[in-house]
């Protein structure tokens, strides 16, 4: 069966302080989401792509970056939903039946094959793995009222990345659930979907302190130099 990749693009991006959305903002020329999906076209074991976006942006991105740079592999540009979570499902629905599922944030242009490829064995043996790195701060728990309560060990902390690979009928069962759920689980990545729903345990893969997510501004002035250090 195909391995498909899930590239998530319908985010409105607050914190960047633009009124173009962070996806869309342009790196040496190109759009950000226009990298993430060249790592998806160039890898040989992602056999498909589905692109989730904003309704309004389909056109867009259809004609100025799939088109535009031959990225064959996205077979479908689908709209997204409220939430991320509602956006994982979309492009879950339009997967259809697949081996892998390769989950992955538009805002992440830094991505490589070695990333690809290390997700894919470990999902390939555990069914479900994420991309992330060792912490390099340390890390405190607030009360949230700006208080510390806690300093966990810095040496059990991870922070986590994309993609993250599953099992594609492992996650879609997940998701499922989870969208007959009452909605009182508060998801921030697609492992805790698994790992609340379905109790499934997650592997952790070495990911790159360079695949990091354009956020802010300052994101931005990394991912250039990052782009002129190639």
């Amino acid at each position: 069966m195909k391995n498909v990749g899930i590239i998530l693009a319908a985010g409105r991006g607050k914190r960047m302080h633009s009124v173009v959305q962070k996806q869309y903002l342009l790196l040496q020329g190109k759009p950000v989401l226009y990298y993430s999906l060249k790592a998806f076209q160039e890898c040989p074991f992602i056999d498909e792509i589905i692109l989730v976006t904003g309704e309004e942006e389909i056109s867009y991105c259809q004609e100025e970056i799939v088109r535009k740079f031959n990225l064959d592999k996205v077979k479908q540009i689908v709209p997204g939903g409220k939430e991320r979570y509602h956006s994982v499902y979309e492009g879950l629905k339009a997967a259809g039946d697949c081996h892998l599922v390769f989950i992955h944030d538009g805002a992440r242009p830094f991505v490589d094959q070695g990333i690809l490829e290390r997700t894919k064995e470990a999902a390939e043996t555990y069914q479900a793995c994420v991309a992330g790195m060792p912490v390099k701060d340390t890390i405190k728990l607030s009360d949230g009222h700006g208080t510390a309560v806690e300093t966990p060990r810095r040496d059990l902390l991870w922070m986590i990345q994309t993609p993250q690979v599953f099992d594609c009928a492992l996650i879609r069962e997940a998701y499922r659930k989870l969208m007959e759920s009452d909605g009182t689980l508060a998801v921030t990545d697609d492992a805790m979907v698994l790992e609340s729903i379905e109790g499934k345990k997650v592997r952790l893969v070495e990911g790159s302190y360079r695949n990091i997510k354009i956020t802010t501004p300052e994101d931005l002035l990394v991912a250039e130099a990052f782009l002129h250090s190639r």
